[in-house]
């Protein structure tokens, strides 16, 4: 039996769109539209139980998954849905013990979900430039629990020439112009790694695919993936009005070796075969003018 103690992440839960997920500590209370709700009453009780306010309404106490810390995380930036996380991870393959290069941390959503998938013999390593951000990221990362699974780096892999990662299994992409930074993503990617870049445009699309063949990269596939909820309820089941749409474009690639310079190689011996034959039929022509003058 899990129980609640001072300290434990609690999921207090009313209904879909009223829902609370705290840290427990025995003196802190809330106040709420649906009445008072004490901390301390939540400890000792089981997960799944509920608490009844002073209002006479319910909530439950709930385990947080990591679906819960990311829809719940503090934006410093637009986030990746879980619905573009779960296509993320599932297409390329992402489990237990991999190395997760993350360029663009943004608010630590992904980057939390990542790490929660990979550990506890994965990694992930995430980059990003504003120092705001990563601050945030870094909270959200820690509140997740995954903090011993991320290295978060302040580093700009466009302008630095020494790349500090090599032999990544899968890199994840949240840049406004991801296309610029494909070249050097490459070389730290192991053959066949996958690339996964967010892209809220399809313009952004058509570039970075683009550079992706440019950089000798195959089975490329671009997604949008949209959610809709059901109300399921007795006689009056319907779809919901509410949800969520559009949020990004997915841009999936795998790297591989289109031996381009093997062709480039075999195209110029084959042309110095045909100019070696070509000098040898001219030798053998003029060998054979020269027996028929003798001849006659």
């Amino acid at each position: 039996m899990s129980l609640i103690k001072n300290n434990s992440p609690v999921l207090f839960y009313f209904n879909h769109s009223k829902k609370w997920l705290m840290k427990i500590s025995k003196k802190e209370s809330f106040h709420t539209h649906i009445g008072v709700i004490k901390h301390s009453d939540a400890i000792g009780k089981e997960y799944g139980s509920r608490l009844i306010t002073n209002k006479d309404k319910y909530v439950y106490l709930l385990k947080p998954t990591m679906f819960d810390y990311v829809m719940k995380i503090q934006h410093g930036t637009q986030i990746v849905y879980p619905k573009d996380i779960g296509y993320i991870i599932a297409r390329a393959g992402i489990g237990s013990g991999q190395k997760i290069l993350e360029i663009g941390t943004g608010s630590g959503s992904l980057t939390s979900f990542i790490a929660s998938v990979v550990k506890p013999r994965g990694h992930v390593y995430t980059f990003d430039v504003d120092e705001n951000f990563m601050a945030i990221a870094e909270k959200n990362i820690k509140k997740a629990g995954v903090s011993k699974y991320v290295t978060q780096h302040n580093f700009d892999i466009k302008t630095e020439k020494k790349l500090p990662l090599k032999d990544m299994d899968v890199a994840l992409i949240d840049l406004g112009d991801p296309w610029t930074i494909i070249p050097k993503v490459r070389q730290m990617l192991k053959g066949s790694g996958s690339i996964f870049a967010i892209c809220p445009t399809m313009n952004q699309l058509e570039k970075l695919t683009m550079a992706l063949v440019e950089n000798e990269f195959t089975d490329i596939e671009s997604t949008e993936h949209i959610i809709r909820t059901i109300e399921a309820r007795e006689g009056k089941t319907r779809h919901s009005f509410q949800g969520i749409g559009h949020t990004t474009y997915l841009c999936f690639a795998r790297k591989a070796f289109f031996d381009r310079g093997s062709r480039k190689t075999s195209k110029v011996k084959t042309s110095k075969t045909i100019q070696k034959t070509s000098k040898t039929t001219k030798k053998t022509s003029k060998t054979i003018k020269k027996s028929h003058k003798k001849s006659s």
